[in-house]
């Protein structure tokens, strides 16, 4: 059983008997010693978010997730279509409801991480980083120097990102998958 204290951003708990994830939580000390739990929490089935205020009483058990590597291939007017890892003939598709804000990292061919709840996708896990090349930079201008300058580049998948003004089309950057900034450069062209 969990109790609040045990909910970081990032468990997945059942909570009224379907799969949920933390997406914030924040603890809040009343008069007296006790406290409570302000969550945000996703429901990894339907997608949908919930702000929830937890007492310190509340158990939770822990859902029964799996994860297993699976091969991203491409997507296709909003539907996302993987392969076994090591078998690209089972094909499978995945509604953008379960990938959500992660799809704009997604690259293909890339090996991530199924999340399965009783037998069934319910959500991805990216890597921390990945290395993605740029396909377009415009070419930097440097306005003030005691502002850290920047310029948005498209990547190889179309997604935009802020990257340092040295940054030039053909170069493979770093990017951090929770954030969604650059890291950094990685190879130059």
């Amino acid at each position: 059983m969990l109790s609040i204290n045990d909910l970081r951003v990032g468990t997945i708990f059942l909570f009224r008997n379907q799969p949920y994830q933390v997406i914030e939580a924040k603890h809040v000390f009343m008069g007296r010693g006790s406290s409570t739990l302000q969550a945000k929490i996703k429901n990894l089935i339907t997608g949908n978010l919930l702000s929830e205020s937890l007492k310190a009483s509340d158990n939770f058990e822990e859902a029964e997730i799996t994860r297993k590597e699976i091969k991203y291939l491409y997507n296709h007017r909003g539907e996302f279509w993987f392969s076994e890892k090591d078998n690209p003939s089972k094909r499978f598709l995945l509604e953008e409801k379960i990938i959500g804000e992660q799809a704009k990292f997604l690259k293909s061919n890339s090996i991530i991480k199924a999340i399965q709840f009783q037998e069934e996708i319910v959500g991805i896990e990216l890597p921390a980083k990945i290395d993605i090349k740029v396909k377009q930079a415009p070419p930097g201008e440097r306005k003030d120097a005691a502002q850290r300058s920047t310029k948005l580049v498209i990547l190889e998948n179309d997604t935009q990102v802020k990257a340092p003004l040295f940054i030039n089309s053909g170069d493979i950057i770093r990017i951090n998958t929770k954030t969604g900034e650059y890291v950094e450069r990685v190879k130059k062209l």
